[in-house]
């Protein structure tokens, strides 16, 4: 059961990382024989594509115990409140900007709040398989 939620987890995580960057990716012609891929993919400020921790690695950065100070638990507790609704998505991004790990724009950026949702979501199973 737990190597199927990590495989689930998995999965996950990877749907949500790869697949945007494979979609928009193209060949582009050069005067050599070879074929470059090139993304496409017009960045917003907003992106989760830009260069801060990706969600998954948000949710374990916080379950490690690095929010702590900025009043987000580490392991089981986290797990804990997550399970309870007592700890959102919103409430580990504020407490990554206040740390200086996020910049402040990621708050409104609904794509990367959704990921790290769903991070939150399969966090138990994951902590579970740890």
């Amino acid at each position: 059961m737990k190597l199927t939620n990590l495989i689930n987890f998995a999965l996950i995580f990877a749907s949500i990382t790869l697949v945007p960057g494979i979609a928009g990716a193209q060949t582009a012609n050069t005067n050599s024989s070879e074929t470059i891929a090139v993304n496409s993919n017009n960045l917003s400020i907003n992106s989760t594509s830009a260069n801060y921790l990706q969600p998954f690695n948000l949710v374990t950065f916080a379950y490690q115990g690095g929010l702590q100070q900025h009043g987000i638990p580490s392991g089981g507790a986290l797990v804990l409140k997550t399970l309870n609704r007592n700890i959102l998505a919103k409430d580990l991004v504020k407490a990554a900007v206040n740390a200086d790990k996020l910049p402040s724009q990621v708050l409104n950026d609904q794509n990367y709040l959704n990921a790290v949702n769903l991070e939150l979501n399969v966090l138990p199973d994951y902590a579970a398989a740890d």
